[in-house]
């Protein structure tokens, strides 16, 4: 009970500090945002001739928050270590729980909501992509002259040519298209039977390179090809999306050599894996200073979402895992790096969403942002370069209407606002509600992944409030969401409520068809890869055009 009082204090407290929340901008619609937006204020060198920056978005696959060195994890990553401290390391930072969304909500700069996929994660065998009506950020780069490149995991689908990463702004593409596959052999099984190669050089497969590298150093290669061959007075963009620490577990067998006392097999070979995508990243500076690119250049590095504890993820002290909407699941490792920076080794603790990516490098690639266009994310450049306030006061963590429903939730447990069954979150200042089901709630510490401690990880462990749908937590004064204030403050709780309503008002329905029988590889030469045929669509609209005219004629004679 003390404790309970002292953080409920800290909560208020806090709130007259920083003097931000009101009731007034609680009441906030979706709509009226755009009051709080910054301008599209001008990048570093705006007008100049050559001024546009290089751009370079390294996303890392399944990093917990505690893995990076700066974090205090015992797992070494000089490189990022030292970017991070030359930069400004992002310390409120939020991307979605999984693949799919985080990549969707990068490359649009919109909520799952607005996009149709709030639901989970595209699988490889279903007719379904990131929407085609959707402008991506390469897109827009290309309009102000780009060169853009991809290397690594696209995972937006592929179920059709159109939605492949070349026709979705990308010059260049190299890698795989689903969501993991083995490191060396490139090889994907969905299911019994059901296997195929994913490894992509544009268009096709890319069988040439199939040389049994790991994939981290084959992406590094290939991003050191772009470098060397383009002209560093023109402006580009990569993106460099590598498959690391995703599972499958495997690495060369040198990196394991630091790490042969960590006794969890699955947390060894993680370390491997993250130690050589560390190399990666310092080979990709390198290149970005030996062909002349560094000093106009941003380099964003990100994770897509929380670590897997089972698969060697760590996300201590966060609360949950990846695939929740618990700060284990969605706090990201993230900082940016770059000469153009005004306030160069600082923390940047103002919230930040991995939607704000979108409209911050249009802004600074002097490009436009259409009118028409219905952006979640917010230019955040002068918060990070200079350390000014952000724009952003809340993020839609999620609605996702089709989840499994929580069976003790209802419109009464949501006072009559929200169905409280339904799994969503979102974050307004220092609140965060979660309702319905929010996933794998434990905190998972270091000890964990030894043998030496396993009574201390079972001491983590939430038992449950029967029946409980509801979720409170101040996240300024309790990070780690150990203590739940939905019952001290119904009216914020009530809030809240309202904001989601508000939100779920302008969603558009939930993408996620069954899976296509003609998405098998087997009948793809052994290659997974587009299988939605136009001309069949267009044959079977024709026969069904003309078997409804000889129905119509029949009809006449009698």
């Amino acid at each position: 009970m003390l404790a309970l009082g002292l953080l409920a204090g800290l909560s208020v407290l806090s709130l007259l500090t920083y003097g931000y929340l009101s009731w007034d901008s609680l009441r906030l619609g979706p709509g009226q945002k755009e009051a709080t937006r910054s301008g599209l204020g001008e990048g570093p060198g705006a007008g100049d001739p050559g001024s546009q920056p290089h751009i370079v978005f390294i996303l890392a696959d399944d990093q917990g928050f505690r893995d990076v060195g700066y974090h205090g994890s015992e797992i070494r990553t000089p490189t990022l270590d030292k970017l991070a401290a030359e930069g400004v390391k992002l310390e409120n930072y939020y991307v979605q729980p999984m693949c799919t969304p985080s990549r969707s909500q990068f490359i649009t700069g919109k909520y799952q909501i607005h996009t149709g996929l709030q639901h989970s994660i595209i699988r490889p065998t279903q007719p379904n992509c990131l929407p085609l009506d959707n402008v991506t950020l390469p897109q827009k780069l290309k309009e102000v002259g780009y060169s853009t490149h991809m290397v690594g995991k696209w995972h937006l689908g592929f179920y059709r040519r159109e939605c492949m990463p070349t026709q979705r702004g990308f010059d260049t593409f190299f890698g795989s298209l689903l969501g993991s596959g083995d490191y060396y052999t490139h090889f994907k099984c969905d299911s019994p039977g059901i296997c195929g190669y994913d490894l992509y050089e544009n268009d096709n497969a890319a069988w040439d390179h199939d040389n049994g590298i790991y994939s981290t150093q084959m992406y590094t290669q290939k991003v050191q090809q772009i470098l060397a061959s383009h002209n560093p007075r023109k402006p580009i963009f990569l993106y460099i999306a590598y498959q690391a620490v995703h599972s499958p577990l495997q690495a060369p067998g040198k990196y394991f050599e630091h790490y042969r006392s960590i006794n969890n097999i699955n947390r060894r070979r993680y370390a491997a894996m993250l130690a050589c995508l560390d190399e990666a990243i310092n080979n990709v500076t390198l290149a970005l200073k030996k062909y002349g690119y560094y000093e106009n250049s941003i380099i964003i590095y990100s994770s897509d979402n929380g670590g897997q504890p089972m698969a060697g993820g760590s996300n201590w002290p966060l609360r949950g895992s990846k695939g929740t909407y618990w700060e284990g699941g969605i706090r990201a490792v993230g900082f940016v790096h770059s000469p153009l920076l005004k306030n160069k080794g600082s923390v940047c603790k103002e919230l930040v969403h991995i939607t704000d990516w979108f409209p911050t490098l249009i802004t600074l690639a002097e490009g436009q942002i259409d009118e028409d266009i219905q952006l979640d994310g917010y230019d955040i450049w002068e918060t990070i370069s200079e350390g000014r306030r952000s724009p952003r006061v809340d993020i839609l963590h999620n609605i996702d209407p089709i989840y499994t429903k929580a069976k003790n939730g209802s419109w009464e447990a949501g006072y009559g606002i929200w169905n409280t069954a339904i799994q969503s979150a979102i974050r307004v200042n220092h609140w965060k509600l979660l309702t319905g089901n929010p996933g794998y709630s434990d905190w998972v510490p270091p000890q964990a992944f030894s043998n030496a401690g396993p009574n201390r990880w079972h001491n983590e462990r939430v038992s449950w409030s029967a029946g409980k749908t509801v979720w409170l937590f101040n996240i300024t004064a309790d990070p780690y969401e150990r203590v739940d204030l939905s019952a001290r403050y119904p009216d914020v709780v009530k809030q809240l409520l309202r904001r989601l309503s508000q939100f779920n008002k302008t969603a558009v329905p939930v993408r996620y068809p069954p899976k296509d029988p003609r998405s098998n590889p087997k009948l793809n030469g052994g290659v997974w890869g587009p299988w939605f045929k136009e001309d069949e669509k267009k044959k079977k609209s024709d026969k069904s055009k003309g078997s409804n005219k000889q129905k119509k004629n029949k009809n006449k004679d009698k």
